[in-house]
Parts: structure tokens; C-alpha cells; sequence
């Protein structure tokens, strides 16, 4: 679905030294390579400056590469960006594709009839996104009354419309409440587990990559870092895992062999464990702890994943003034 190769892009930026105006030039993609194959989702994450929205311009065709090979869906984004356009579906957080004095059904026909989508395809598709995302209520509605909420619902199902087999999503959550949120993350995963929809997903907020993209993509300064698995990373980063143990009685904690007692809590009741995933699976510990303590509950808790990416940023960091100094 997606082919990237070495892509690079080049910005040059003036600066002004008296009444000279000079330039340099910014790489705020480095030689980027990657691929998605069709029915995947992927978050695709990094800090603010790091390269993700130019990477997302460059595939929908936005911004030409200075140098690489990109192919979306078979065609060259900046060359045949009309014919992509009909194969992709592209929301931006902050930026519409509605018609913002329009009820928001009017929207949907004038959208119909730029993608050239048969009526009945095209009132199938609207029906179940009415259903699923829960837009009857303010289908008549003008856009610019909207609440960020349903004006969000409304943006999705705009870009779904022409059945595209790529939806690109920059920040589609943003300035959501948490029931918006999570009525929009359902939806994508089931459209994405239903019918095959391709997800790239780019976001800050990393419980949309939770719940939605089994495989995470982290870029920093134009180049990524990591890419795989978001089990595999997690593994990889951050081999200890946590387990929460609330006994019947007060205690100390549990002394079972490869673990390590952290804090006690509740005088005594509570007590978290880490463990090395490496040298033992949940399963065998557990067995082990019941088999010494009485135990009221256990919990095993993973690593969030704003400590997986926070700890891939400071393995690169590191691995930079490594070979500074070398």
C-alpha cells in the first residue's frame, strides 16, 4: 500500500544578517524507508518538529520529495495526485473538508459528486457511518455550529465517502472529549478489522496507537528510530514488567526467585513486583506467588507506551554521544 525509499526533504529557510537575507537549508526528512502493506495500522509518532506531518504530505502529494522514491497505492503521490485522490482518505485535526455555512449533509452530496461516487454506493457507505458514529442527530445542522466532537465524526466520514483503501489521520483526535474519542477509535477499528481499511495514524495522543495500530513507527530529527511490533518494542525497551499482588492478610512481600519487591502499600496488603519478561513468563510467576502467599488479586501492568517511546528517544540519545565522543 505504501513504498518509501531514502526519501528526503529539503526546506530552505531565510535568515537576515543586517539587510542581506541569506538562507540554509533544513532536512526535515532524512532518508526515510518504509512500507505499509494494505490492511494494516500503523501510528507513525514523534515530537513536534520531528517530521511526521511532511512525511504525510509527501504520500497524499502535498509536498514533492527532494530526493527518494515514494509510491502510494501503486502511483506516485506528486505526479498523479488527482488519481490518488480517489484512492485515499485523508483527515487533518485541524483543517476541514466540509463546507463550513452547509448543513452537514450537504457536504456529504457535494463530496458524492467530486469523487464521482454512484448514488447508491454513496448513501450505503453514509447510512452505516450515520449508524456506527452517531451523526443523525445533526446531519441538518450547519457545519460551523458543529461541536469539535461531531464535526470530527463528520470529517471521517467525509474522507470514507468514495471507499477509499488508505485513510491517513493526522491528529484525528485532537481536542476531543473522551467519549468522542473513544466512539471514534471503535469505528476505526472496526472499519480497519471489517473491511481491510489501511490506518496511518499520526497523533501526541499515544492511547490512539494503543488502541488502534498493532505496529508503531517512531521518527526524531527526520530519521526513525524504531519500527515494528508495539509488543516487540515494548519488549526490546522496557523488559520489566510490573505485577500487583493484594494479599488476604498483611505480609511481606512474596520472595520468589527473579523478582524484585519495588514498594509496599496499604500496610502491608499490597505489594508491586517487577520481573524480567526474559527470564519468566506472568504465567509461571503467578503460579509461583499463589504457591507461597494467600492472594486476594494480581494484576499484571505493561509498560505505557509514553515510556517505551520516551526510552527509544533516550537509547538514540545516547547512541549520538556515544559516537560523538568516539
Amino acid at each position: 500500500m505504501i513504498e518509501v525509499r531514502e526519501l528526503r526533504r529539503e526546506f530552505k529557510v531565510a535568515t537576515s544578517k543586517g539587510l542581506r537575507r541569506r538562507y540554509k537549508t533544513v532536512t526535515a526528512v532524512d532518508d526515510v524507508t518504509f512500507g505499509v502493506e494494505a490492511g494494516e495500522a500503523v501510528g507513525y509518532v514523534g515530537p513536534n518538529g520531528a517530521g511526521k506531518s511532511t512525511t504525510i504530505k509527501m504520500l497524499t502529494g502535498i509536498l514533492v520529495p527532494t530526493s527518494g522514491h515514494v509510491r502510494v497505492n501503486g502511483v506516485d503521490p506528486s505526479r498523479q495526485r488527482r488519481d490518488l485522490a480517489r484512492r485515499i482518505g485523508v483527515v487533518f485535526g485541524q483543517r476541514s473538508q466540509l463546507w463550513w455555512d452547509l448543513p452537514l449533509r450537504d457536504s456529504f452530496d457535494l463530496l458524492r459528486s467530486i469523487y464521482r461516487v454512484p448514488a447508491a454506493d454513496h448513501r450505503d457507505r453514509l447510512d452505516e457511518c450515520v449508524e456506527l458514529l452517531g451523526l443523525r442527530g445533526f446531519l441538518a445542522t450547519p457545519v460551523r455550529q458543529l461541536s469539535l466532537g461531531q464535526r470530527m465524526r463528520g470529517e471521517i466520514t467525509a474522507a470514507l465517502l468514495h471507499a477509499p483503501e488508505l485513510l491517513v489521520l493526522d491528529e484525528p483526535t485532537i481536542g476531543l472529549d473522551l467519549e468522542s474519542k473513544e466512539r471514534l477509535r471503535e469505528f476505526l477499528a472496526d472499519i480497519n478489522a471489517r473491511r481491510g481499511t489501511t490506518l496511518l495514524l499520526t497523533t501526541h495522543d499515544l492511547d490512539d496507537i494503543e488502541r488502534l495500530c498493532p505496529r508503531l513507527m517512531v521518527i526524531d530529527h527526520g530519521r526513525v528510530l524504531a519500527d515494528g511490533p508495539l509488543d516487540e518494542l515494548r519488549a526490546e525497551v522496557t523488559p520489566e514488567r510490573e505485577l500487583v499482588i493484594d494479599l488476604r492478610e498483611p505480609g511481606p512481600p512474596p520472595d520468589v526467585p527473579g523478582v524484585t519487591a519495588v514498594r509496599s502499600e496499604a500496610n502491608g496488603l499490597r505489594h508491586h513486583l517487577t520481573f524480567r519478561r526474559v527470564e519468566t513468563t506472568a504465567a509461571q510467576l503467578i503460579t509461583r506467588v499463589v504457591s507461597r502467599v494467600e492472594v486476594h488479586d494480581l494484576a499484571v501492568v505493561e509498560p505505557q507506551i509514553d515510556d517505551v517511546i520516551r526510552k527509544l528517544y533516550q537509547r538514540q540519545a545516547g547512541q549520538a554521544r556515544a559516537s560523538v565522543e568516539s
